[in-house]
C-alpha cells in the first residue's frame, strides 16, 4: 500500500507540474526545479527505515549528482533551437548527460569522492 501510495503521489506531482506548464510556464520551472522528488524520497526513507544516516548519504550523493543533470537542461532547448525533433532532443539529451555522468564520476573518484 506504501508503494502504491508513493506512486500516485509522485505520478500527480508530475502531471501537476505538466499541467501548470500549459498554462504558466513560471510558475511550473519553479516548482519542477524544486527539490521535490528529493525531498519525498527523503520522507519515504525515514519513514521506512527510521535511519538519518541514509538520509544523509542521499542528500549527499543527490548533491553531486546535480552538477551532471544540468548539462541535460541546456542540451535540450539548444538541441530543439537548432530544430531537432523533440524525440531526437530528448534521446541525444539523455545519451549526453549519461555520458557525463559516467565521466563525472570517474573523476569524482580521482579525487576520493564515493557517491
Amino acid at each position: 500500500m506504501n508503494f502504491a501510495i508513493r506512486i500516485i503521489v509522485s505520478a500527480l506531482l508530475i502531471a501537476g507540474i505538466s499541467e501548470l506548464g500549459k498554462r504558466f510556464t513560471p510558475v511550473a520551472a519553479i516548482l519542477a526545479s524544486l527539490p521535490l522528488t528529493s525531498i519525498l524520497a527523503f520522507i519515504w526513507l525515514y519513514r521506512e527505515t527510521k535511519d538519518t544516516a541514509k538520509v544523509i548519504e542521499l542528500s549527499y550523493g543527490i548533491f553531486w549528482m546535480v552538477l551532471p543533470s544540468l548539462l541535460f537542461f541546456v542540451t535540450l532547448p539548444f538541441l530543439l533551437k537548432k530544430g531537432i525533433s523533440f524525440g531526437l532532443a530528448m534521446l541525444y539529451s539523455c545519451i549526453i548527460m549519461a555520458v557525463f555522468y559516467t565521466l563525472y564520476i570517474y573523476v569524482l573518484e580521482k579525487f576520493g569522492i564515493k557517491i
